[in-house]
């Protein structure tokens, strides 16, 4: 390990494909970076989701009604979604743990404004753009899985991708919980005591990255590799896959307790008090999408995630027209559970694709393990950027929904159309094998690699 000239820790040389490397060094060092970088994330999705929280003190007093509630998380969702693209490119530009850390410290700029301003009396227009701030943090995801997909080899990725989104994806219900305690012993009216517990959680957390983590010098920007993933169907195909689990994931992390005190009128303690159940489901089934994806394919576990996600919205369709809560909290709960299952397996499934492609070229060996990690590093940060959109525009129809119908069944109809398309794409392109045999076309090699994708 040297310095850099740019300061910090620098790793100069790392090989985790190097077996021998990976057993007396590598490994070691790449799990120490991955704890660090989950705590930093973690807090990272608190601050992206704190208006999931904060409209639930949002009582009458301060004069928006739910659809200007939907937009406000909305807003935050949208931004947090665009600025992961930046986020990607600054882990080769600044190091990994030296983002990291500006990335935590940035935070602070969403939070204090949101202490500032957090009362009856403030303008819509200023909770819009304090809800906007948020989206810093939706940008670490992005950077801490680039950072991340380097450290680890191939067979190990579905495993330490799925741990580092799904400690992040924690942060989700733990904001939720905090939230929680405070309403449930202060009261509704301190939003104020949320974002105090999170100031000094955001130095902790800059502070572990600045003295546990490591800059690994060989991660370069790759401008050719960006235009090439851009240009590659697969990056987009593998984002429309990613809005049907990831997006659906942060939409509905946003959006549940706001459902929940909308359509089924629960107060703001009720909706607290269940909020966070479906997002802590979901975060902590995203290794096990990884580890199954690593044992069974990526695309194979994708494809009846999808499945399910389609059958637990037929399920929440009959509950919100039947208005039973309990039948829909077991169909939203579920969809909960699924999507964080299929986040876990469709990050797995972009380095085996790429890798694939690679050994449809003809390359083989190292030449195509870097081709593989060159190109899914690349289309990670936009399949995570366009995947979050997803959540935009799982608020946005619920909005228009609660507008137009006073209930939240349309957009969930919408929904489950949507699983069904991610489910025949999915199958279609990855899974579907050619008529003919035996293959001897590079293009039909490809096609069956994906299998294993």
């Amino acid at each position: 390990m040297a310095r850099g000239s740019s300061g910090g820790r620098w790793i100069q040389q790392w090989d985790p494909e190097d077996e021998v490397f990976w057993a007396e060094r590598g490994e070691r060092i790449a799990r120490r970076n991955l704890v660090f970088s989950v705590l930093s994330e973690h807090i990272g999705f608190s601050i992206w989701t704190l208006w999931s929280v904060m409209v639930l003190f949002m009582g009458p007093e301060y004069g928006v009604d739910p659809a200007g509630k939907f937009f406000l998380i909305a807003t935050a969702t949208m931004v947090g979604a665009v600025i992961r693209v930046p986020y990607t490119f600054a882990v080769a530009r600044f190091g990994g743990r030296n983002w990291t850390v500006i990335s935590a410290l940035l935070l602070l700029l969403p939070t204090g404004a949101a202490y500032a301003v957090m009362e009856p009396g403030t303008s819509y227009g200023t909770f819009l753009a304090v809800a906007a701030l948020t989206g810093v943090g939706g940008g670490n995801f992005a950077s801490s899985m680039t950072n991340i997909n380097a450290f680890f080899p191939l067979r190990k990725k579905g495993w330490a991708l799925g741990l580092n989104a799904g400690g992040g994806n924690i942060g989700v219900p733990v904001v939720q919980l905090v939230g929680l305690l405070v309403i449930g012993t202060a009261g509704a009216a301190h939003p104020r005591l949320v974002l105090g517990v999170y100031l000094p959680l955001i130095v902790l957390a800059a502070l572990c990255a600045a003295l546990c983590m490591d800059n690994l010098a060989p991660v370069k920007n790759d401008t050719g590799a960006a235009k090439e993933a851009v240009r590659d169907p697969h990056t987009w195909i593998m984002s429309l896959l990613y809005i049907g689990t990831f997006g659906s994931f942060i939409g509905y992390s946003f959006a549940f307790g706001l459902v929940l005190q909308t359509q089924f009128g629960r107060t703001p303690l009720q909706a607290a008090s269940l909020t966070f159940v479906g997002p802590l489901l979901g975060s902590l089934i995203r290794p096990v999408g990884g580890s199954l994806a690593d044992r069974f394919g990526g695309a194979r576990i994708t494809l009846w995630t999808f499945a399910a996600m389609a059958a637990a919205t037929g399920i929440v369709v009959y509950a919100s027209v039947s208005e039973s809560l309990p039948v829909f909290l077991v169909g939203f709960i579920a969809l909960f559970v699924l999507s964080g299952l299929g986040n876990g397996s469709t990050y797995k499934m972009i380095p085996g694709i790429f890798k694939a492609k690679a050994l449809a070229k003809g390359m083989a060996g190292e030449v195509a393990e870097a081709y593989g990690r060159r190109l899914s590093g690349a289309a990670m940060g936009l399949i995570g950027a366009v995947g979050a959109l997803g959540g935009l525009a799982i608020n946005l129809a619920f909005r228009q929904s609660f507008l137009t119908a006073g209930t939240g069944t349309g957009a969930f109809v919408a929904f489950l159309l949507c699983y069904a398309v991610c489910f025949t794409v999915t199958w279609a392109v990855y899974l579907r094998r050619p008529v003919a045999a035996p293959v001897t076309s590079a293009k039909a090699n490809a096609q069956l690699s994906y299998v294993e994708v």
